[in-house]
């Protein structure tokens, strides 16, 4: 997939571009849709599937609140429009210039910029200062400068529609078995293997691997069944814990990786953590050889769930990546 930011650097239009427009953070199952059906019809007139997206998310500039942790890094993102079928991903440098522009002007700049032949949205897709710019006025705009749009429902899970927000909620309360239905995917947050305090391997028996990431959504504290990607291998089994260490009176939150099956020295190397199961709320232990059994049974458990995983027809769909030439 190319990844070209800003139009201004887009040297060579794609073929008949069928265009989704949005953010696209965590690329769910209600992205997906999306992306499918900018797909299809590319394929239907031999053109290009095209991703315009923005960067920093909006609401990091312009929300007047708290500003909303992403589900995913621009790479990670970049990554999973690519396993979905996009071909271009043009990215506009999201500014307070930018967020003030016109609707009209947009849609003019992106017909110009692109000359797309359709245009895919998300139901409640709005664009240009303070969002004015509604579905009804896209259509009315594609009609006068040339493009069809096209409008694709919410996907409904369990009686809820799937949205970046609620899959932030489920992850801040440790449901990552139900974050996973509504990714498509299971979540994971990717970095660099650091020192830690090395109590995992000397005073437990269980050597450890804490990880340095620039994550913005760590699910909630406690303990879970993982696989882990080390350089971008294969898949290995794991018990995650997230939280403070009570027992050893720690208060700075880690992400601390036990490898079920011994991998050597990881300090350095780039690990991503794919969270498969809760197992439990971290807890404060009455002693260290009391710590030890709990973790002996948090592994066994372990092994078996992910055991189970692994015998899934569509295992390999939770381990999702895709080509970019940046």
């Amino acid at each position: 997939m190319d990844v070209i930011r800003g139009l201004r650097n887009l040297t060579v239009k794609p073929v008949q571009p069928v265009v989704t427009l949005g953010n696209f953070d965590g690329a769910h199952v209600g992205h997906q849709a999306i992306f499918r059906r900018t797909v299809e019809r590319a394929t239907q007139i031999g053109g290009t599937p095209v991703v315009y997206t923005f960067d920093p998310h909006p609401l990091k500039l312009l929300s007047s609140g708290a500003e909303p942790s992403l589900l995913c890094t621009f790479k990670k993102k970049m990554e999973l429009l690519a396993s979905n079928g996009i071909k271009t991903t043009i990215c506009a440098d999201f500014t307070r210039a930018f967020a003030a522009m016109h609707p009209r002007d947009f849609a003019v700049k992106l017909a110009t910029g692109l000359g797309m032949d359709t245009v895919v949205v998300g139901f409640n897709y709005s664009f240009g200062q303070g969002r004015a710019g509604s579905i009804d006025y896209l259509k009315k705009m594609g009609q006068e400068l040339g493009f069809r749009v096209e409008v694709v429902e919410p996907v409904i899970v369990e009686g809820e529609r799937v949205s970046s927000s609620l899959i932030r909620r489920l992850l801040t309360e440790g449901a990552v078995e139900k974050s996973a239905t509504l990714l498509g995917r299971y979540y994971s947050v990717e970095g660099k293997v650091v020192p830690g305090h090395h109590r995992g391997g000397s005073v437990l028996g269980f050597p450890t691997a804490n990880l340095k990431t620039p994550s913005e959504v760590i699910p909630a504290v406690g303990v879970y069944a993982v696989f882990a990607r080390v350089a971008g291998g294969e898949p290995l089994d794991g018990v995650v814990n997230v939280g403070l260490n009570p027992t050893f009176d720690r208060d700075d939150l880690v992400v601390e990786t036990h490898l079920l099956d011994a991998q050597g020295d990881l300090y350095g190397q780039e690990m991503e953590i794919f969270f498969a199961h809760r197992l439990r709320d971290e807890e404060r232990f009455a002693s260290v050889d009391k710590l030890r059994e709990q973790i002996s049974a948090d592994t066994r458990k372990a092994r078996e769930l992910l055991t189970q995983a692994r015998g899934h027809d569509d295992f390999s769909k939770n381990f999702i990546t895709g080509a970019t030439d940046a």
